[in-house]
Order: structure tokens, then C-alpha cells, then sequence
């Protein structure tokens, strides 16, 4: 048993997704199956120097929230029913919160919420690897000021949560994934909106086309791909707020929400 687990762990995620599908398939599902996880703490599955990328206006309940912060909402109403999609960075390996770890909101923004979403595991093929779940915390107030302030909305410390492991495409038979929110507040419900990728606009493989084209990937990348639940304007987030995701088989994201500067 040993010797199958030193095996399992010779392998980076990187070293994984710099290999097709099939030669990470083998890898994987040669080593040992009955490793005591329990003897392990968990981070968020990704190497330190990954890339994560994230997509947006996939939801149709994205774009009407994304036209309600905006001054120019025509936009977002446009690159929805784009052939293009919208795709942005979000952050690297290394700034990627795991489950149980505090999230932030930023002290320069009076409007934040958690974007819960479906994250695809790419490789350096544009297959897509596997699946887990992610936070894509986001300030309304500082996209909908200027939409040039975008990487400043999405890209801060704290602003990214994925959850523990990743489900293998090949272990999917159907991927659609149920994706939940629930935000609690004094120990009470303040939020809570469900949906389902089934419900997106694109499909995850046209995600990935548009994501590798003249990007290569040498060590594979996390592409989270939109979220489909939106709070009302009235609703933000505040310090102390526990942000609860449930993605089914993917896992689920527990954070308490902390305020940056």
C-alpha cells in the first residue's frame, strides 16, 4: 500500500494535466484505491503556479444582474448573445482559498457577493480533466462603476475559493451539475438561491474552445464557467457572514467572509 501511495503522490497536478486524458486515466486508476484520505489535511486541488480563469454572462440571471449594476448595461446583454464569451483572469494557483478558509470583500466596495460556480479542470490538450465547484467572489459596486475596473471587481486577495478534490471527466456520465448558495448571518439564512448548468447559455466544451484559443496551457488551467445565482441589489455581503455552496458530487464550499484593508 505504501509503495501504490508514493506512486499517486510522484505525480503534480501539473505533471497530470500536461498529459492527455487517457495517460492521466491510467495514471490515476492504477494507484491504489484504498488510501486513508482521513490521515491527510486538504487544500484547494491546485498547483501553485496554475492559472484560473474564469467566464462570464453564461446564466441568463447573470447578464439582468450584471445590466442592473451597470451604467452601459447594454453590454452585458450584447456579450450574452455573442458567439465570443466573455472570459477573464481571475488569479493564480497559489492565491486559490481552500474549503474551511476565510474569503474576502474589500474595504473600498460597499456592494459584494459570492459567485458560486461549476470550475472545469483543463489540461494541456483542452480536454477537460474533471470538475469541482468555486467561489468567484466579486465586487458589483467597483465592475458596475467602470467595466475597465473589471480586474479590480474579481482579482484580490481572498476572492477565490475551490473546493477539496476534483471529480474526473471520465467518472461523469452526464455533466450537469446542481449548484447551490446559502448565506448565513447570525445564525440566520440572509441569502439563498439554487440553479443548475443545465440552465447555461454555452456548454462547457465551447467554453474551453474559446479559453485555449492562442493560450496555450503547458501545464493545464481552472476555468470557472459563470454562475446562474445572483442576490438583489439589496443583498451584500458583510464581514462575519458564513458563504455556503453545495455542488453535489463536486463537493461543497464552506467560508466565512473576512473585510481586506
Amino acid at each position: 500500500m505504501r509503495e501504490n501511495k508514493y506512486f499517486l503522490l510522484t505525480y503534480s497536478l501539473s505533471e497530470l494535466l500536461g498529459k492527455t486524458l487517457a495517460e492521466a486515466k491510467n495514471i490515476i486508476t492504477t494507484a491504489n484505491n484504498e488510501i486513508n484520505f482521513s490521515e491527510f489535511k486538504f487544500f484547494a486541488p491546485i498547483d501553485q503556479h496554475h492559472e484560473i480563469w474564469a467566464c462570464g454572462v453564461t446564466y441568463l440571471r447573470s447578464k439582468v444582474g450584471r445590466m442592473e449594476e451597470s451604467d452601459i448595461p447594454d453590454l452585458y446583454s450584447r456579450v450574452y448573445e455573442a458567439d465570443r464569451p466573455e472570459i477573464f483572469y481571475k488569479t493564480v494557483g497559489w492565491r486559490a482559498v481552500a474549503d474551511g478558509a476565510p474569503i474576502g470583500i474589500r474595504a473600498d466596495s460597499g456592494w459584494d457577493v459570492p459567485e458560486a460556480e461549476i470550475v472545469l479542470v483543463v489540461n494541456s490538450g483542452a480536454e477537460i480533466f474533471g470538475y469541482t465547484v468555486g467561489n468567484d467572489v466579486s465586487s458589483r459596486s467597483i465592475e458596475g462603476e467602470n467595466t475597465l475596473y473589471l480586474p479590480q471587481a474579481k482579482s484580490y486577495e481572498k476572492s477565490c475559493s475551490i473546493g477539496n478534490y476534483i471529480v474526473p471527466s471520465w467518472e461523469v456520465e452526464d455533466p450537469t451539475f446542481p449548484i447551490s448558495l446559502e448565506v448565513e448571518r447570525d445564525t440566520e439564512i440572509v441569502f439563498q438561491g439554487e440553479t443548475s448548468s443545465a440552465l447555461m447559455k454555452r456548454t462547457f466544451p465551447d467554453l474551453v474552445s474559446w479559453f485555449f484559443r492562442t493560450l496555450p496551457m503547458p501545464h493545464g488551467a481552472f476555468l470557472f464557467t459563470g454562475t446562474g445565482i445572483v442576490p438583489d441589489a439589496s443583498f451584500t455581503l458583510q464581514q462575519g457572514d458564513q458563504v455556503k455552496i453545495d455542488a453535489g458530487i463536486l463537493g461543497r464550499l464552506d467560508n466565512l467572509v473576512v473585510l481586506l484593508g
